[in-house]
């Protein structure tokens, strides 16, 4: 077993499951604790505060062989990471990342307090903008240190982005649903995707726990039932990736873990939230957890976690995965964990798949100088030679390893909090509402001499800005 270098750093990779055959036998916790503490540290390796084009909650660029640099971190995986690191401070008690997800989260809130910042207007998708959102969602419910006082607080800043959503709502095309990008000149301006109306409808059923609104359930409720109807949410329950204006059918059937999640951890918040008396949710829940089981877990071995749209780890391909396909495990997980603390009768079907993937995904991790370095697919149980390496990659592989692990302590762990029951956080219904919509900052008139003129310094600014990973990332 390689994956410590001393009993002191005894990663379980057995996670006392017994699946690697391991004859390790030490406490379940403590082992979880400390696998999930040397994943957190490979990520944190990544994070990129010593570099002199660092940007707090900013990963950066991958150098590519063409000199374009063009395959790097979009901004929303950072906001990921963050919600990441605050489970695993949840889950562990472990604070040495908290300074960290602070420091960007509140780096990242934009002029309007709304995860709008001008570097990244141009580029925002909905997805985007609602990663950092259920971050601060996270940091609310699990307690995480509150900013100070005259900084903008972590409910208010989920509530900013849900309302920010919320008015892009589109009724004229399809009855409804958001658009994936925000700013009409974007290619995916035209797709009504699951990601981005998956986390709306997600946001808004923890906002409706949280601040018992029953205002935030129904229009979470709204957007449950326009997937079901758009068929986002098949027959079969299982969750295809969008439809286009102005057809309105699904025109792309991919199917990716964490758009199962989302829809299925929405699910299970509102079935908490209406105490589990209402019997669509329980229903809901049941049919799209089954709907997981293929082709997101393992025939053989058995209940491993696969991307299998891109991964092919179990057929011996090479896989396809790109940067951000790369890290939808680790969100799956994470939703996991909350639909077994929502939705507690989900725990047979739950546990038994993060306690095999968990076995597996630390058997991966054997890769680097280190031998810690964990990898995309976790069927073989070995590194698959992922890369590795600020401006190389690796953030996707050791999130989804990290929350695979540290998911495994749900069953000991509290579940979220609210605003009636051990929340802090303070809110604000209306945030966010006092921002332009960013296609405003499209021009649209012929260029002036002023323009012209502003065009020489528009085009240094935008020079300098490339190392930090800004807006001209527009996603193809």
């Amino acid at each position: 077993m390689k994956f410590f270098s001393s009993p002191s750093r005894l990663l379980a990779s057995s996670l006392l499951f017994a699946t690697l055959g391991s004859s390790i036998v030490i406490d379940l916790n403590t082992s979880i604790k400390s696998a999930a503490k040397i994943v957190a540290e490979n990520l944190h390796a990544l994070y990129p505060a010593n570099e002199t084009w660092f940007v707090p909650g900013e990963f950066g660029l991958i150098q590519t062989a063409d000199g374009k640099n063009d395959k790097g971190y979009y901004w929303w995986e950072a906001g990921a990471a963050m919600g990441a690191w605050i489970e695993y401070w949840h889950y562990t008690g472990d604070s040495q990342f908290n300074d960290i997800v602070t420091e960007a989260m509140l780096h990242q809130v934009g002029e309007n307090q709304n995860y709008e910042p001008q570097a990244h207007t141009l580029s925002l998708g909905n997805d985007d903008q609602a990663f950092w959102g259920i971050a601060a969602m996270a940091a609310a419910e699990r307690a995480f240190p509150n900013p100070p006082a005259d900084k903008p607080q972590w409910l208010a800043l989920a509530q900013a982005v849900f309302n920010r959503q919320a008015g892009r709502w589109d009724s004229q095309h399809c009855n409804g649903g958001l658009r994936w990008q925000v700013v009409s000149t974007n290619k995916g301006y035209d797709y009504k995707n699951a990601i981005s109306n998956g986390l709306f409808f997600h946001l808004g059923a923890r906002l409706a726990r949280y601040t018992g609104n029953q205002s935030y359930a129904e229009l979470a409720e709204r957007t449950y039932d326009w997937s079901r109807q758009l068929g986002l949410i098949g027959d079969d329950y299982k969750i295809y990736d969008g439809a286009h204006i102005p057809e309105c059918s699904i025109s792309s059937v991919y199917q990716w873990t964490y758009n199962a999640g989302v829809f299925l951890s929405g699910a299970a918040y509102m079935y908490n939230f209406t105490n589990g008396t209402n019997q669509k949710w329980k229903n809901e829940i049941q049919k799209l957890m089954d709907a997981t089981t293929e082709p997101f877990f393992s025939k053989e071995p058995p209940n491993i976690m696969q991307e299998s749209t891109c991964e092919f780890g179990y057929t011996g391909s090479d896989p396809t995965c790109n940067t951000d396909q790369r890290s939808f495990k680790a969100y799956f997980a994470r939703f996991l964990g909350y639909t077994y603390q929502m939705a507690p009768f989900t725990a047979d079907f739950i546990m038994p798949r993060l306690k095999a993937t968990a076995a597996a995904a630390a058997a991966s991790c054997t890769g680097g100088s280190s031998g810690t370095i964990c990898g995309l697919s976790w069927i073989k149980s070995t590194y698959d030679g992922s890369p590795y390496g600020i401006a190389k990659g690796g953030v996707g592989e050791q999130m989804a390893v990290m929350e695979v692990i540290q998911n495994n302590l749900v069953p000991k762990s509290k579940a979220p909090v609210t605003a009636n029951n051990g929340g802090t956080s303070v809110g604000n219904s209306a945030a966010g509402g006092s921002g332009a919509d960013p296609n405003s900052l499209l021009q649209t008139d012929p260029s002036t001499t002023g323009d012209k003129a502003g065009a020489g310094f528009l085009t240094a600014a935008v020079l300098g800005l490339m190392l930090s990973l800004t807006y001209w990332l527009v996603k193809s």
